[in-house]
């Protein structure tokens, strides 16, 4: 154990915030604290590294176990650049270096034993400047820049210059080449994009050490993760497992508490009702045995009855008009911030009833994308065409649709005034503002709170065809999955810009890639444009990318583009094919492999059964004739333990493919 959490509790006046909060880490594991927006779970990282005190209980590490802490927020400034930032994590190894290159200077004009000493000392210490990776050092904090989204240009930008969320990303590669025994990340996928998420997982994955996440990017928590602790109404909560592993079991959890509630309450009320019958019978023997009862009933520990937070928001999306087939198509778009051209030529269609999400790196252009289609930005060539009967409504990660210094009541108010007070109170109560909540100011919410306002809009606004731009920022985990469920719900159309991935997953139906100036199609969710992504990107996201005269759009499999069709429906059915037949021989081999275990196994047995006989024991031919049978099965037995164990790791290697 490295770490240990014991009965931490934390309350801010008279709110609770943790109580009694129990866990342990192990050396190497990988943890994630979930839980709802304001559960306590930034706070309760504050209290590990000390920024905040626990009013009970303790934070205990083990003996010189080093801890880093990034927080959500960085204000982090000075004339160094990014390069020298993040070098300057590791002063021990700077200082050695530093030391290196002055016994080095010194060894001229020396010789004989002060040279022979000198050498001496110079081999020692770079000896050990070489265990603590101090030759390697400069080329990782380089790797972990790049991994982090940075080009070698950016190197030497100072700090000074950078934004927010560059400030963020400086900070978490400064945390990561430090190697710390134990990372504690707060958020640390925000301001990442997709690519640079990807290269932390793996980073993380491969962490030597400790690491203990919060975050609400339920993808990246299901590959980095065997751990889940939920802070769940200021407690905590432990499951093995990742993310996924987390809801089936937490889900199977609560409806064994609601089953348990419920059968208490039905005993408890059988129990008050025989006191009571007892009691109506007005006999000193009835009345005592009331009361025997009465004492029994009142030492019962209550169960409390299981809720769930947030489960309150209500969010139905339904169009009142059907749009036309033809959606939305797009022709010869093109956009550039010079000396940056974002995109030159993209063509692309959404038909009803599809949803789409448009996903790419940082700065190449969806968001501009999904402004022009809503007129908020002008395009500098090709065309957008709406279909017939379309409505748009459009959800803007920046709610720059929202009035500030509007109170949420009459955000609501002014765009729909055919809602009578109590309709409007309704509705805004359905999202979780509720009695003066309604007059806060929106300039004065969270982003969390503005998301809830512009989501009731939306839901208000009986569009059939919704644009989103970043939905589930500021959304806590139990707020997207309602999100999600609507999205599926929704019979319209949906065109949306997210870097989600679970998210995706759950709602999309198409992707569209936005990759070297191009559009790449993936008729799939998240999980299958993973799959296919490397193949498809190689092959059409160059700068010259043609498609049946479409420059700009490149179809996938079982689109109808016909000759750009990376792999055919049919190739892509073969490879299936051979992959469930690769895996169905794993499977046959390790069940005969574990057979014949099972055979040798008992003839070992049985044969030491025979050596154990009286009439064996004092016959020595007979004794070496089983001690001969008995070491050619236990041979065999050995090879067919390695085998398994190498067939348990193929299939196991297979099943992941």
């Amino acid at each position: 154990m490295i770490l240990s959490c014991q009965n931490v509790s934390k309350s801010f006046g008279t709110d609770e915030i943790l109580k009694e909060v129990s866990f342990h880490i192990e050396a190497n594991e990988k943890a994630a604290i979930v839980g709802v927006n304001g559960a306590g779970k930034s706070t309760l990282l504050k209290i590990m590294v000390q920024e905040e005190t626990a009013d009970e209980g303790q934070v205990v590490l083990a003996k010189d176990t080093s801890i880093g802490y990034l927080a959500q927020y960085q204000d982090v400034s000075g004339q160094t650049t990014i390069y020298e930032e993040v070098l300057n994590s590791r002063k021990d190894i700077l200082k050695m270096e530093e030391k290196l290159r002055e016994m080095e200077a010194g060894m001229e004009g020396l010789s004989g034993k002060e040279l022979e000493a000198l050498l001496d000392g110079y081999h020692r210490q770079s000896h050990e400047f070489e265990l603590l990776g101090g030759y390697t050092y400069r080329s990782e904090a380089g790797g972990i820049l790049k991994g982090l989204g940075f080009s070698e240009e950016e190197f030497t930008k100072k700090m000074s210059e950078l934004s927010g969320g560059q400030k963020t990303r400086v900070s978490l590669g400064r945390l990561l080449a430090a190697k710390p025994d134990v990372l504690l990340l707060d958020e640390p996928t925000n301001h990442l994009d997709m690519e640079s998420i990807r290269w932390l997982e793996n980073f993380l994955m491969n962490y030597k050490g400790a690491v203990i996440i919060v975050a609400h990017d339920r993808y990246f928590l299901d590959r980095v993760v065997t751990k889940v602790i939920e802070i769940f109404q200021h407690k905590s909560f432990v499951y093995q497992g990742n993310y996924t592993d987390f809801a089936k079991k937490k889900a199977k959890v609560r409806e064994d508490l609601l089953k348990q509630y419920l059968n208490q309450q039905k005993e408890i009320r059988h129990q008050e009702e025989v006191i009571a019958k007892l009691k109506s019978f007005n006999r000193e023997k009835s009345i005592k045995r009331a009361e025997s009862r009465e004492k029994m009933l009142d030492k019962i520990e209550r169960i409390e009855k299981p809720t769930e937070e947030n489960t309150d928001i209500h969010l139905v999306l339904e169009p009142n008009v059907v749009s036309g087939n033809d959606v939305l198509s797009v022709e010869h778009l093109a956009k550039a911030y010079p000396p940056v051209t974002l995109f030159s030529d993209l063509s692309f269609e959404i038909k009803r009833g599809e949803r789409v999400a448009l996903i790419g790196n940082n700065g190449t252009g969806k968001t501009t994308i999904l402004k022009m289609i809503n007129g908020l930005v002008a395009a500098d060539g090709g065309s957008i065409t709406t279909g017939a009967n379309v409505y748009i409504g459009y959800y803007d990660q920046e709610h720059q649709l929202l009035h500030m210094e509007k109170t949420i009541f009459s955000e609501i108010a002014d765009d729909y005034p055919g809602l009578n007070n109590t309709k409007i109170r309704n509705v805004l109560a359905a999202f979780l503002f509720t009695e003066d909540d309604v007059f806060k100011r929106i300039g004065d919410l969270s982003g969390g709170e503005r998301g809830r306002v512009s989501l009731a809009k939306l839901m208000l606004s009986d569009a059939n065809f919704l644009i989103l731009d970043e939905p589930t920022n500021h959304l806590d985990i139990t707020s997207k999955e309602i999100l999600e469920t609507a999205l599926r719900r929704y019979t319209g159309t949906v065109f949306f810009v997210s870097h989600d991935r679970y998210f995706i997953n759950q709602t999309a139906t198409r992707i569209l890639d936005l990759t070297g100036e191009t559009l790449v199609n993936y008729l799939g969710s998240y999980d299958y444009y993973l799959e296919k992504h490397e193949e498809l990107t190689k092959t059409f996201a160059g700068a010259e990318t043609a498609a049946q005269g479409k420059k700009g759009f490149v179809q996938t499999p079982s689109g109808e583009e016909g000759d750009s069709s990376a792999v055919s429906t049919k190739a892509d059915w073969q490879t299936k094919k051979a992959e469930q037949a690769r895996l169905r021989r794993l499977e046959n081999s390790l069940k005969k492999t574990e057979a014949r275990i099972a055979e040798l196994e008992a003839q070992v047995a049985e044969i030491d059964a025979e050596c154990q006989k009286p009439e064996n024991a004092v016959n020595s031919a007979r004794l070496a004739e089983l001690t001969k049978e008995q070491g050619e099965c236990q041979k065999e037995l050995d090879a067919c333990y390695e085998a398994w164990e190498k067939l348990s790791i193929e299939l196991e290697e297979e099943r992941r493919l």
